[in-house]
């Protein structure tokens, strides 16, 4: 071995060495996460459906949406969400809402933005449009309640009111207070 090729590999290994030590000194620190039990482990679904039947297991309704997630409270949000009866539940009603909430207990849904209830063979037998902000439905009593203020149109004729208690299954509606409307003939 020459001495020059002796004193290549010394620089070499010199510099391999320098870049080495240089390189753990310019190296960001190490983030680390601890996981507690505080931290929240809940789901999310693209295009969700919900069943609801009843005892013997006949379908009752169907809830879809365009998104739902759990909530840090049990709670599942939904987005985009259409509710459809079953026809053999007897109740001709679409409702359609920008968001839903279903409580932990899984009996309510609280819907909110643009909440908009249908029906072809309304009350009446009309047409029948019932809007408002927020509606609380409970779908396996095929019942739906607000507080707020409703706008209804029935065939040619429309109301207003604040507050209701639809009775979906039998067609059935009850307006609370603030009662106002346009009948022609």
């Amino acid at each position: 071995m020459s001495a020059r090729y002796v004193l290549t590999i010394i620089v070499l290994a010199v510099a391999a060495i320098s870049s080495w030590y240089l390189a753990g000194i310019e190296r960001a620190p190490e983030v680390t996460q601890t996981i507690s039990d505080t931290d929240f482990g809940g789901f999310y679904l693209r295009t969700a459906r919900i069943l609801g039947t009843d005892d013997s297991g006949q379908l009752l309704y169907e809830i879809e949406a365009e998104y739902a997630e759990q909530t840090e409270n049990n709670e599942i949000e939904l987005q985009n969400v259409r509710i459809n009866y079953s026809s053999d539940a007897n109740v001709p009603w679409v409702i359609n809402a920008d968001v839903a909430t279903i409580s932990d207990s899984m009996s309510l849904l609280r819907l909110s933005g643009n909440v908009q209830a249908i029906s072809n063979e309304g009350f009446g037998g009309q047409e029948t449009e019932i809007r408002s902000s927020v509606l609380e439905i409970d779908p396996g009593n095929y019942q739906a309640e607000t507080d707020s203020r409703v706008q209804i149109r029935i065939g040619s004729r429309s109301l207003t009111a604040t507050g209701m208690l639809a009775l979906l299954q039998e067609n059935r509606l009850k307006l609370k207070s603030n009662v106002s409307g346009k009948f022609v003939p």
